[in-house]
């Protein structure tokens, strides 16, 4: 066989199993003909001749959850994630003020008040400081809360007892007024009526150019992408076919959509084509916030808010109805879950979809040939809810990184009992589960290694603590780096053709200039990515 390209010298982590590497691998029209050693290579001619000398190839990386169109977005509006302080914060957004013109409306994303050295939550006085001649939002990093100054409330309509609709939260001073924080299906208001900063189509086609870049340049191969009509984050199939159709698209996009859409039925010679580079994904629900806005649903009160269990974003009636709908509609569910409560909700709704369908006469053998239930996030758990997720066809899209910001706060917000429950990666895997890697970007970076360091760390960037937090929940970096690479296409049925590098899989894969299985694990993300191969071609090069 003439292959098309053959990378040989290398130390190719195939991953089908922990430290099983190779020495060379073959690619034909996209797809992996072989695997084995440089002298086994030997038998095949080829177009082209890589040789890695002696550099670490492991599957292409992946993104089981982020908001890619959110993420482009954001890279026209102010960045807060760094900010340290309200001062900082109001400096920041001053320099944008600067030069917009009155009236128009000026947005900040990512801030974290946890970062603050005031750790409080900014209010429209402190965004008055900013400007009274500009309606200014600021999105905090999980997307759950909006801080508006009086302009932007009065633009908004958002003034004394202002209704947050069902779902929402509106806060109020002491005088009944609102104090500008606004948090879940209340922050719409905003969203509707704040222009997109992409609206100029050419500007966004350069700035999604340069994000596929970058992901190219950390060794991404695949993302799922979802859309979220709540903050108006919208994801368009159309948009990537067309990047796909001229050339330009080096990752792979899986769409999924928060609303019903028609199921995408696709022949075995399309799922068999390696360079179908875009699909439809998941049907996602929410059912609760986060905790870092005090927004997710515990079961018990948070035990820095005695008086709060956080909120549900609709009743267990109603969550029932829209898992069935979907899954009865041939959608695969993917449910935001952060809370234990949420969690409960989640599988309970879940339980009630399968006995449903099977009532009315699905077959176990056909429920069990459906792709699995998503959970994103499930971030809480207990025993009780993990025998009931075992039970369940199940994949937890979980976000380690979120760890490395979190770790510094949690306790305090959900106490040293049930701390022990939470972001229990080893525990999750021990028990069966499987766990996809995530970033949740824009709330945390898209680049895999930080999010593989997280899991094998649990350490934040600086280090801290040292040898991790609850470290007895650290996986090993194998584990880490199944997260990010098999584990993903395991949740959209691709794990036949994506993955692993094996023959008769899509060639995605990317060269590393270090071996991360033999590094001292605190230095993972000293890794470069020297290459990038999607479906066989070279997308990257460092």
């Amino acid at each position: 066989m003439n292959l098309d390209t053959v990378l040989l010298n290398g130390k190719i982590y195939t991953m089908e199993e922990e430290g099983k590497s190779v020495e060379a691998i073959g690619i034909k029209d996209g797809i992996i003909q072989f695997t084995g050693t440089n002298k086994e290579a030997e038998k095949y001619s080829s177009e082209k001749t890589i040789d890695l000398e002696g550099k670490t190839v492991i599957p292409g990386m992946a993104d089981s959850h982020m908001h890619m169109y959110a993420y482009c977005q954001n890279q026209a509006l102010v960045d807060l994630k760094d900010a340290c302080s309200i001062e900082d914060m109001i400096g920041k957004m001053k320099e944008k003020v600067a030069h917009t013109p009155d009236g128009t409306w000026i947005k900040g994303v990512n801030f974290d008040q946890s970062k603050f050295k005031e750790n409080r939550f900014p209010t429209k006085a402190d965004l008055d400081r900013i400007s009274t001649r500009h309606p200014i939002v600021i999105r905090r990093c999980c997307l759950h809360a909006i801080v508006a100054n009086s302009m932007a409330l009065n633009v908004a309509g958002v003034g004394k007892g202002y209704d947050g609709g069902s779902g929402g939260i509106v806060e109020f001073d002491k005088n009944g007024e609102p104090n500008g924080i606004l948090r879940e299906q209340s922050t719409k208001i905003f969203d509707e009526i704040i222009p997109d900063p992409l609206s100029d189509a050419m500007e966004k086609r350069r700035i999604m150019q340069n994000v596929f870049e970058d992901m190219s340049s950390k060794g991404v191969t695949t993302i799922h992408t979802y859309a979220a009509k709540i903050w108006n984050y919208e994801e368009d199939v159309a948009l990537y076919r067309k990047f796909g159709e001229e050339g330009n698209l080096p990752v792979r996009v899986t769409v999924c959509l928060d609303e019903l859409f028609e199921k995408e039925v696709l022949t075995e010679k399309e799922k068999n084509d390696p360079y179908r580079m875009v699909q439809y994904g998941a049907y996602k629900l929410f059912t609760d916030g986060s905790l870092g806005s005090r927004s997710a649903a515990l079961q018990e009160p948070y035990s820095d808010d005695k008086d709060n269990r956080g909120f549900v974003v609709c009743t267990q009636e109603e969550l029932n109805e829209k898992v069935l709908k979907g899954y009865e509609n041939g959608l695969q569910l993917a449910i935001h879950a952060i809370g234990d409560a949420a969690l409960d909700m989640t599988l309970t709704a879940i339980e009630n979809c399968l006995q449903v369908t099977r009532e009315k006469g699905m077959s176990k053998e056909e429920q069990e040939e459906r792709l699995p239930f998503r959970i994103i996030h499930v971030q809480m758990v207990n025993e009780e809810l993990i025998a009931r997720m075992k039970k369940l066809p199940l994949v937890l899209d979980i976000q380690p990184i979120f760890l490395c910001t979190d770790l510094h706060w949690i306790e305090e917000r959900i106490g040293a009992e049930r701390i022990k429950g939470a972001y229990c990666w080893k525990t999750l895997k021990d028990e069966g589960l499987i766990q996809t890697g995530g970033s949740d970007c824009p709330v945390e970076s898209f680049d895999p290694m930080k999010g593989i360091y997280a899991a094998a760390t649990r350490m934040d960037f600086d280090g801290q603590p040292e040898g991790g937090y609850y470290p007895e929940e650290r996986l090993s970096v194998y584990d880490a780096f199944c997260l990010f690479t098999k584990n993903v296409h395991a949740a959209t049925g691709q794990q036949d053709k994506l993955g692993t590098l094996e023959s008769g899989k899509f060639a995605d894969l990317a060269v590393l200039d270090r071996d991360p299985f033999e590094l001292d694990v605190k230095n993972l993300l000293e890794i470069k990515v020297l290459k990038t191969f999607v479906a066989g071609r070279l997308v990257f090069v460092l």
